[in-house]
């Protein structure tokens, strides 16, 4: 009798451990991978530059501000990068930048990439688009 008892509140209450159990599971999968992608998004911060001519393009959470010692400085809102499909989030980001004309940020982590004028090598590529003007250099973290 014990033994039918013990079966019939497997049977009723093991689905129910099982799902709690998954579900639990689940939370901290979940709660694990948002802490991966709150920490990537944390780590947004670039500078990008380019010579021939000057430029760079510092990127951040207080805003995506361009310089370049010819023109006035600019400032655009941060927006969130698009990120390649099925990619690592660290190979490809594209920052559109809101303004008049098409403006867009890319950083490519490369092998190496030189600015041309210095022996320092940088893990990313650049290219930004400024309206019609568009400026190639290498970027880095910051």
């Amino acid at each position: 009798m014990k033994t039918f008892i013990c079966c019939v509140a497997l049977l009723l209450f093991g689905p129910s451990f099982l799902a709690n159990s998954l579900s639990n599971a689940n939370e901290s999968s979940i709660t694990r991978n948002s802490l991966v992608v709150a920490d990537t998004a944390s780590n947004e911060e670039f500078i990008a530059r380019g010579t021939e001519p000057f430029w760079s393009v510092t990127v951040s959470k207080r805003g995506i501000v361009y310089s370049s010692p010819d023109v006035q400085k600019q400032t655009f809102s941060y927006v969130a990068p698009l990120k390649a499909e099925a990619r690592p989030a660290d190979l490809v980001r594209v920052y559109r930048l809101k303004g008049k004309g098409n403006n867009i940020l890319i950083i490519k982590k490369v092998d190496a990439c030189s600015d041309g004028m210095s022996d320092q090598e940088y893990p990313y590529s650049a290219i930004f688009i400024l309206k019609n003007k568009i400026l190639e250099g290498c970027a880095e973290k910051k």
